[in-house]
């Protein structure tokens, strides 16, 4: 059996008295596309943030290439090096160029000289179709460019997973494909994914595996044909043709 190079194990999460994850399992194949869908407050972003330690988990593993990050004294800098996090809002530095952007972690985490950080830089700002961009800053791209800088931040780390949530819900929807595009060439290129996002026809087209999560647990898991198309679960059947009906 290949290992994995995301496993989650047993993976609880608490606030107070609210568990917003009830034990979740889940292995990640390098270089598959695995989408996680399911209705507002499922635990997926919670799931997501505990992946490269944002939130911290109440109990359980997760393991990235046989590293368990979970341990106490794991080095929480390079595990997020080895886990891009691409998120919601951008969170990009308003004064800051998307080159700059981009080469922050570079310099400050990976101790890189500004030459080697440029190059690296200018190299994934070039894999999401940027490169004429890199003076720019966040308030003269659109919310697609400012998202797609920050695909590039995430990548130019050359991490083993990269995380994506929701990545293209706060966009006009005539901006969504050009992100969806970089993710479906990150793909083709073997790059690993985990994505939370409500971007169905995506899911269906483009990913490996697809997991429904609801209140907490994963009710069930499998190829996309298999979830779009013949949801066991009436969890699963109801929220997809509430999908739908949208």
């Amino acid at each position: 059996m290949i290992r994995p190079i995301l496993e989650i194990i047993g993976l609880r999460k608490s606030y107070g008295e609210l568990e917003v994850l009830k034990g979740i399992d889940l292995r990640v194949e390098s270089g598959k596309l695995v989408f996680i869908i399911g209705p507002s407050g499922s635990g997926k972003s919670s799931l997501l943030r505990c992946c490269n330690r944002l939130e911290e988990s109440s109990s359980g593993q997760i393991l990235v290439d046989g590293e368990d990050i979970t341990a106490h004294n794991a080095d929480l800098n390079r595990i997020r090096q080895n886990i891009g996090m691409v998120f919601q809002h951008f969170n990009l530095y308003r004064h800051m160029s998307a080159l700059g952007n981009v080469t922050l972690a570079l310099r400050k985490v990976q101790k890189l000289s500004t030459k080697q950080a440029q190059e690296r830089g200018r190299e994934a700002l070039n894999r999401v179709g940027l490169s004429d961009k890199e003076d720019a800053f966040p308030d003269q791209l659109s919310g697609g460019q400012q998202q797609r800088v920050g695909i590039a931040r995430s990548l130019a780390l050359r991490p083993k997973v990269v995380l994506f949530d929701e990545p293209t819900s706060a966009l006009d929807p005539e901006l969504v494909g050009d992100v969806l595009n970089v993710m479906r060439e990150l793909k083709e290129d073997g790059m690993t994914m985990l994505v939370v996002s409500h971007e169905m026809s995506f899911a269906n087209a483009a990913a490996d595996h697809v997991v429904f999560m609801d209140q907490g647990l994963i009710v069930e898991q499998g190829i996309p044909q298999k979830i779009f198309g013949q949801p066991e679960h009436l969890r699963t059947q109801t929220f997809l043709a509430r999908m739908s009906a949208h």
